[in-house]
């Protein structure tokens, strides 16, 4: 087992201290500890999980601007959230590409009156229909804040007869369509965990991070930070901590010794289909639209299957975070609506996933007009001289422009200087990056290392340039072999993730270092053939392999009740 990927609590050990403490593994977290380690400053982090694993794994999957947060009154959110997706457009081009994306509109003139009582309201009231006019106009704002940088087309309109022509199965009720692009995230784990090698290897000893290990309170003006794997406590000293740990930043406080009640997060759900028929009757492109409830909603190709997304409730951090059989139906109910020639059943969900979104507190604030935007309180930690920062609010569009963020509250507590910027600097498999056909094609022809093109051409997408570690790791292992429940994996790639990437459980694997769950090919027998394959280098024997096979299907499957029920029944 490689020193510092599953153990990395050993590095917190050998020297108990840092300048900077990072508490949360999500993209704001990790984010943060990048830049941090970009500067030259002795950062460590700290995860309960296993790193993006929270709300950062329970994204739709996009990076976007946020028109609708322009009703909210938001504008410095949507400029600055654009500006960053146009930034991850050219410094993750591996895993943040252009989404088309069309709004079917069913009336023209509704909502331009009710639009800014709805503001004023705070969402209260009767809802009205969004139409057409009061699209235009948010449409014309949002691309205004891409000019001078700008990496997507402009917006444009359709009437009834185009709109069924480009998309014949949309409700035939619709009066125009309006087609914008925002970005994709097709990876958003796999960003993440670039993020974390990023910062790894800017910092070197320098920046040491530790999933599976938590906040667990305070001694002595120092943090005591627990190995959930093996139960041993570390009091952990450092100048300033940072709280980023999202829905449970209150939690995380209330540990540390300071019982804020800055958070509010709403959940919200995803269903995964696999379903050819509303695949191709979106065109290729995200669908975006307003339900009936006023709450909106997506339809989005990815991987050859079909997200659909996501609910806005209410939520207690002590509840389970599941997407529950009345959000399914909402889903499939929101289908018709659009789509209603398209029959879709439970049977055709092959994954579900859920999480709470890191909001503030909103009172009697209707979820969707909570603020998306993001600050940073400051205190100090019980019984010493550290600064706490913690962070409310972020989302994935803005975690570089929010890591920069805390980063400089926390260089300013150090009396450092900053170094050098983040923006515009390329992450992980970002770098080198073939955006061109026939660059992808010389890439893939000079790192083939005798294994076939299509081959390489797959790890390419998967990994970004970083698949030329990943190659080199297949081309050294003569016992590499091609799973026989999933094809397009092999034994060498998956060893080589699990001791280069953190892996400390099967579920780590299937759920974030792949893309294995999110498509449905995590089956029974696929399961137990991953953990066979990865179990010599993580030192698991076969009783080990039998707990992590069961633990990884309960994992995968723990959004979904009617497989909880199931397994609870076969045991």
């Amino acid at each position: 087992m490689a020193e510092g990927t599953t153990r990395g609590f050993d590095a917190l050990k050998r020297r108990p201290y840092a300048d900077v403490l990072i508490v949360g593994g999500g993209i704001n977290g990790l984010a943060t500890f990048r830049d941090l380690a970009m500067q030259g400053v002795d950062v460590a982090l700290v995860e309960r999980d296993d790193f993006i694993s929270g709300a950062s794994a329970a994204s739709s999957h996009m990076i976007h601007g946020g028109i609708r947060y322009l009703e909210n009154g938001e504008f410095r959110l949507v400029h600055e959230a654009v500006t960053e997706r146009n930034g991850l457009l050219r410094i993750a081009p591996h895993y943040v590409r252009p989404l088309q994306t069309t709004i079917p509109i069913f009336s023209t003139f509704s909502g331009v009156l009710s639009a800014p009582l709805r503001f004023l309201r705070h969402g209260g009231g009767k809802h009205t229909e969004r139409g057409a006019a009061l699209i235009k106009i948010g449409l014309v704002i949002y691309d205004s804040f891409s000019r001078g940088g700008g990496r997507v087309p402009r917006h444009t309109f359709r009437g009834r007869k185009r709109s069924l022509h480009d998309l014949p199965e949309l409700n035939p009720g619709v009066k125009y369509t309006a087609t914008y692009w925002d970005a994709s995230l097709h990876d958003p784990e796999r960003l993440a965990i670039d993020v974390l090698r990023d910062g790894r290897a800017a910092g070197g000893d320098q920046a040491r991070a530790a999933n599976y290990t938590a906040a667990a309170g305070t001694q002595d003006g120092k943090v005591v930070l627990r190995d959930l794997l093996t139960g041993e406590e570390l009091p952990f000293a450092a100048s300033v901590v940072i709280n980023a740990s999202g829905p449970w930043t209150d939690l995380t406080n209330f540990a540390l010794g300071d019982p804020t009640r800055y958070m509010g997060g709403t959940k919200g759900s995803h269903i995964v289909l696999d379903h050819p028929e509303l695949l191709a009757a979106t065109g290729g492109r995200e669908l975006f639209f307003e339900n009936a409830d006023g709450r909106i909603v997506l339809i989005y190709p990815l991987k050859g299957r079909v997200l659909v997304g996501t609910t806005d409730l209410e939520h207690d951090m002590s509840d389970p975070i599941v997407c529950t059989e009345p959000e399914v139906d909402y889903f499939i109910d929101l289908i018709g609506q659009v789509l209603p020639r398209i029959t879709v059943d439970r049977s055709q969900i092959v994954y579900r996933f859920s999480g709470v979104r890191p909001l503030p507190g909103h009172g009697d604030v209707a979820p969707g007009f909570v603020s998306r935007d993001y600050r940073v309180e400051s205190a100090p930690l019980v019984g010493g001289d550290t600064t706490v920062l913690t962070l409310v609010g972020g989302k994935w569009t803005t975690f570089r422009a929010s890591a920069e963020h805390l980063a400089d509250r926390a260089l300013e507590l150090l009396a450092r200087p900053r170094r050098r910027s983040t923006k515009g600097v390329a992450i992980g498999g970002g770098k080198g990056f073939p955006t061109t056909e026939r660059a992808r094609q010389q890439w893939i022809a000079g790192h083939s290392e005798g294994l076939p093109a299509a081959r390489v051409a797959t790890l390419l997408d998967r990994y970004g340039t970083v698949a030329i570690t990943v190659i080199s790791a297949i081309a050294a292992d003569p016992s590499d072999a091609e799973l026989a429940h999933l094809p397009g994996y092999s034994t060498a790639e998956l060893r080589h993730l699990a001791v280069t990437e953190d892996v400390v459980h099967l579920a780590d694997l299937l759920m974030r270092r792949t893309s294995i769950a999110f498509v449905g090919s995590a089956s029974e027998a696929a399961v137990a053939e991953i953990a066979s394959a990865v179990a010599p280098v993580l030192g698991w024997d076969a009783a080990r392999v039998a707990v992590e096979v069961e633990r990884g299907l309960d994992r995968v499957h723990a959004a979904d009740p009617t497989w909880a029920a199931a397994s609870a029944a076969s045991r």
